[in-house]
């Protein structure tokens, strides 16, 4: 473990020993926050969940009520009247062959990519640059849609995706420090109860193990279930 910092440090020695609830839990994250920018605030869930079997992925995305404190840009492949629905939602950029070659060459500066369906053609051959950064459409997670314009507006009010990850956690953005302590409680249990709802009928045993909040650069506080 690398060497944790001054005010890392600082933090540490006002991390709650035991798990709160959650309203709790977001106050004394809060109390961590000395940095000078507006750091990012994260939910972590620990799942009983074995991700290896195919029916016990979980795998979405949701729009959180008080959206994430961050304009997301947005990509999108379509064209006609698709095309321009989405640039009128708010897509920082829309295109065919040349939107594909630029990302072929290596360009990924975005936070989300959406297609219409008759666009995965040429979208598939990305999955190489896309899919390691996350960026890669799926219809699982809504982002492969004949509906651009309307996921567009959502992606660019707050919406989060989410996929577990070897290990069965998921993880989300869920607004920043600068956010009221209420609007942080109502996106992390916005959040929190989504994926609650998600539980695989093969999923024997207890489904959530596990809840902490944490900050970009604080400690963690667990949260009771």
């Amino acid at each position: 473990m690398g060497k944790k910092s001054k005010r890392y440090r600082a933090s540490l020695e006002k991390q709650p020993k035991n798990a709160l609830p959650l309203s709790d839990a977001v106050e004394a994250l809060k109390k961590y926050d000395s940095t000078k920018f507006d750091q990012t605030v994260e939910v972590h869930m620990r799942l009983g969940v074995d991700p290896n079997q195919a029916d016990q992925i979980i795998r979405g995305s949701l729009v959180l009520p008080n959206g994430i404190g961050k304009t997301q840009r947005v990509v999108v492949f379509a064209k006609g009247d698709a095309a321009q629905a989405a640039l009128d939602a708010g897509a920082d950029e829309v295109g065919q062959d040349d939107l594909a070659k630029k990302i072929k060459e290596g360009w990924t500066d975005f936070d989300v990519c959406i297609a219409a369906p008759d666009m995965m053609g040429l979208v598939g051959p990305l999955g190489r640059v896309l899919g390691p950064r996350g960026l890669m459409p799926s219809p699982r997670a809504g982002t492969v849609t004949p509906d651009v314009a309307k996921v567009v507006g959502e992606y660019k009010a707050g919406k989060v995706e989410f996929r577990n990850d070897k290990g069965g956690n998921v993880h989300a953005m869920v607004g920043k420090m600068s956010f009221d302590a209420p609007k942080l409680v109502e996106n992390i249990k916005a959040f929190t109860n989504f994926i609650e709802g998600l539980k695989p009928q093969s999923v024997k045993g207890t489904y959530v193990r596990g809840v902490a909040i944490c900050a970009t650069m604080s400690p963690s506080v667990r949260v009771t279930n």
